[in-house]
């Protein structure tokens, strides 16, 4: 009898669990939903909670706090559009197929779900206090992976001379940034492979020594 118990219990708890992954989920595909539906209004949880057919306290529920939900929703965003591509690319041994990989990968991952990212990006420009600092700690992040580039390029002799490490991080930090691939790819209409090409070009040029010739 306690076996049949124990079964039951542990077949409860993972409905449960199921039951309660499934509303984050919806939680989370709600925000995105309502930043697609309506690009320049403010983002309100009452709003959230209705497209996702929960209570405004399920949110606190399952999150904890306003600025949980977003940081949830910005690397569940990462997650899904493609940051597996980016870390691989980044972890290429050569400095320069860092470079031009990495370039790669995050415009890729930024097309994947445009209109999410230019909303993020357009909201923390205007208001940054309504994302409680989602957007801050993904360029943190970017931040801290143009510093490693830069590094990376100097230490394997593929810096030009007249181009300082620190140099190299600030024209890291706006050649790879999303506006920069967003002027390209919408402003411009090129493609991503097209705005890919661009901005490594650019970058190349700008902070690398020519290749050695095979």
């Amino acid at each position: 009898m306690w076996e049949a118990v124990r079964v039951a219990r542990k077949y409860e708890q993972q409905i449960r669990a199921e039951t309660a992954e499934e509303t984050r989920r919806r939680i989370l595909d709600a925000v995105a939903q309502r930043m697609r539906e309506a690009p320049a209004e403010p983002l309100t949880l009452d709003q959230v909670a209705k497209l996702a057919r929960v209570a405004r306290s399920t949110i606190y529920l399952i999150f904890g706090s306003r600025p949980a939900l977003f940081d949830a929703f910005a690397k569940d965003l990462t997650a899904r559009t493609g940051i597996a591509g980016l870390t691989e690319a980044v972890a290429h041994r050569d400095a320069r197929r860092h470079l031009r990989d990495g370039v790669a990968a995050a415009c890729r991952m930024y097309a994947q779900d445009l209109a999410v990212y230019r909303v993020l990006f357009t909201m923390n420009h205007l208001d940054p206090a309504s994302l409680d600092g989602a957007v801050e700690k993904m360029e943190q992040n970017r931040a801290g992976g143009m510093a490693y580039l830069a590094q990376r390029l100097a230490e394997d002799g593929a810096l030009r001379d007249d181009v300082t490490v620190t140099q190299a991080e600030d024209m890291l930090w706006v050649l790879c940034s999303f506006e920069t691939f967003d002027a390209l790819h919408t402003g411009l209409g090129k493609s991503v492979d097209e705005s890919v090409e661009v901005i490594v070009r650019m970058a190349e040029r700008s902070l690398c020594k020519p290749a050695a010739s095979a």
